[in-house]
């Protein structure tokens, strides 16, 4: 009897992978035979019109919007979840309370993260609707996300390997830096990975906070539009739906391309 439930437990495991991976293939298939026939030189003008819809601008932005939203968001999440694993102690109900929030606000819809930073960085700061103000709006979005999973990734770090690193005489910064990070580096990574694709995929806290400007930013107070949005905006007009399809394809890309670079850079690392 108990034979035959592992063999419906492993065959229904097996549906669910099969299952999974031939729906991603679908949607990555589909993607692909939209888009694909619809890509062409004048999507990638450096100037955006009605007639080329460039996503060039777009393009630029994206990488603009996730190179800040990153620079703001890693070292505040690296360093409090270097605190909360290495420096807090274990037990302390502020820190359970700081891991409950954080959780907390991994949740909330982006709709809300977008209000506030319209509220506060559009307006009450003064930076209108810009590429800095949707950077900022996004680095929070985003750093509950990243917190946390450095903190898992530090604690799942074998306690043996900093008690060998304080035996032969070093510190507990030196230990973190030396010892303890290198080995939380692919975890790190894959946060820093679910990080950038929020970036990349997120719509609605950037059209209240960014704006929805299709043109290449002269500076971070430039409104501008990121990818998806520009793919949400030639959807939702009903015009340039093949072209919106041309464009969901070159996002696709973009984020393979960012993935298997960052498993690629967590490969080598581990190794070292």
């Amino acid at each position: 009897m108990a034979r035959r439930i592992s063999w419906v437990l492993k065959g229904l495991v097996l549906l669910a992978a099969v299952i999974t991976f031939g729906v991603l293939l679908f949607l990555i298939g589909y993607i692909l035979v939209k888009g694909l026939p619809y890509l062409s030189p004048s999507l990638f003008a450096i100037s955006y019109n009605s007639k080329n819809v460039s996503m060039l601008p777009s393009i630029v932005n994206t990488v603009l919007m996730t190179l800040l939203s990153l620079l703001l968001a890693i070292p505040f999440g690296l360093f409090t979840a270097i605190y909360l694993s290495e420096y807090a102690k274990r037990g302390n109900r502020l820190v359970d309370l700081i891991r409950l929030t954080a959780e907390t606000l991994a949740g909330i819809p982006s709709i809300v993260y977008g209000l506030f930073g319209l509220l506060f960085f559009v307006t009450y700061l003064g930076w209108g609707f810009s590429i800095l103000a949707g950077g900022a709006t996004l680095s929070i979005m985003i750093l509950p996300l990243i917190m946390r999973t450095t903190e898992e990734a530090l604690m799942a770090v074998p306690d043996s390997l900093r008690e060998a690193s304080f035996g032969l005489g070093a510190g507990r910064l030196r230990t973190i830096f030396r010892i303890v990070l290198p080995s939380a580096v692919p975890g790190i990574l894959a946060g820093v990975i679910l990080g950038i694709g929020r970036i990349v995929g997120e719509t609605a806290a950037l059209i209240y906070t960014a704006g929805t400007v299709a043109k290449l930013p002269e500076n971070l107070l430039s409104s501008g539009r990121t990818l998806s949005v520009h793919m949400y905006t030639l959807s939702s007009e009903g015009f340039h739906t093949n072209e919106a399809y041309a464009t969901a394809v070159i996002l696709l890309m973009i984020v393979l391309v960012i993935n298997t670079t960052s498993a690629a850079i967590a490969k080598k690392v581990s190794k070292r």
